[in-house]
């Protein structure tokens, strides 16, 4: 008698948030957050950043969170695509980082503050070759991609 056929489990969907940074450079610096009471990467410098949420593009996400987190208003002609980041992250999680650049112009963006103290402890501009020893290593990978113009660069992943 043979056993009838046992269905594979389902394997899980995969699951790669895609994620949107903004290097806002002005000459060798570049803008970066302190993090704070959010869960993740907190005492770390981080480049303004987040999740796209549901049926935004990249574009309208990266201008989104430029506004939401250090209060920068990008023109429709920016910012501009730099790299795609695949990162995985301290929990085993990958994820997908799109990496956006925009030259700051305080006449044209605005002049950068803390727009969300509740996750941010303070923002600063950090010369791009002497970046704090606590920046987020997803952040790091993000700048590495951009200046060595490498469109998709693994971080994370052995």
């Amino acid at each position: 008698m043979t056993k009838p056929h046992q269905p594979e489990p389902a394997a899980a969907a995969p699951q790669h948030p895609v994620d949107v940074f903004l290097l806002l450079t002005d000459g060798d610096q570049v803008l970066l957050g302190l993090r704070q009471d959010t869960g993740y990467a907190d005492g770390e410098w981080n480049a303004p950043s987040g999740k796209l949420e549901i049926g935004e593009t990249a574009l309208a996400g990266i201008r989104r969170e430029a506004a939401e987190e250090v209060g920068v208003h990008l023109d429709a002609d920016e910012p501009h695509f730099a790299a795609t980041v695949h990162h995985r992250n301290r929990n085993g999680q990958g994820r997908i980082g799109l990496v956006f650049t925009a030259d700051f112009d305080a006449g044209r963006h605005g002049e950068p503050v803390n727009a969300e103290p509740h996750k941010c402890a303070q923002i600063g501009w950090f010369p791009l070759d002497e970046l704090p020893a606590e920046t987020d290593r997803y952040t790091t990978a993000c700048i590495t991609a951009w200046r060595t113009c490498t469109p998709l660069y693994l971080s994370g992943w052995a």
